[in-house]
């Protein structure tokens, strides 16, 4: 009766244990990197512009602003002449004067089908290494735009 009584209260106590709760699988990355041969050529052209013309302000002063076809209404508020310039100001003093864009990669956001254009600013001074990511929705509008300075390994940030 006594070995009855034990093994039934070891039984119970393993009934207790907490069980081990294995991690779910791990979440599919939500941003992939696109081959260059894989983009629209026509957004990453729009890219392109709509990012020179932001940094070619430093240059002329001027900048035209986005249209709705262009950009979302919350870019399109954000950009603004007096914004600019304020940033231009410090682009001029210590990267020189901007020359081009030269698309580095391209990745997109599985999640919401953003597409990320991430190009090098080049800069008349060589200590320039900054980098101009222009993200578009799903509309072919420019949904972001984002300057810092460059790095090899990409993290996705809006």
């Amino acid at each position: 009766m006594k070995k009855l009584i034990l093994i039934l209260s070891i039984i119970a106590l393993a009934g207790c244990k907490s069980k081990k709760i294995t991690p779910s699988e791990p979440k599919a990355d939500e941003v992939v990197q696109l081959a260059l041969n894989q983009i629209n050529n026509n957004q990453k052209n729009k890219a392109y512009e709509l990012g020179k013309r932001v940094l070619m302000t430093c240059n002329t002063s001027k900048f035209k602003p986005f249209t709705n076809s262009e950009a979302t209404t919350s870019v399109i508020n954000n950009i603004t002449i007096e914004k600019l310039s304020k940033t231009c100001t410090k682009y001029r003093q210590w990267y020189g004067t901007f020359k081009d864009l030269e698309l580095a990669e391209v990745y997109q956001n599985t999640k919401d089908q953003t597409t990320v254009y991430r190009f090098k600013a080049l800069y008349s001074k060589k200590v320039a290494n900054k980098e101009l990511r222009v993200f578009m929705n799903t509309d072919n509008l420019v949904s972001a735009i984002k300057t810092s300075d460059w790095t090899t390994t990409f993290t996705y940030n809006k």
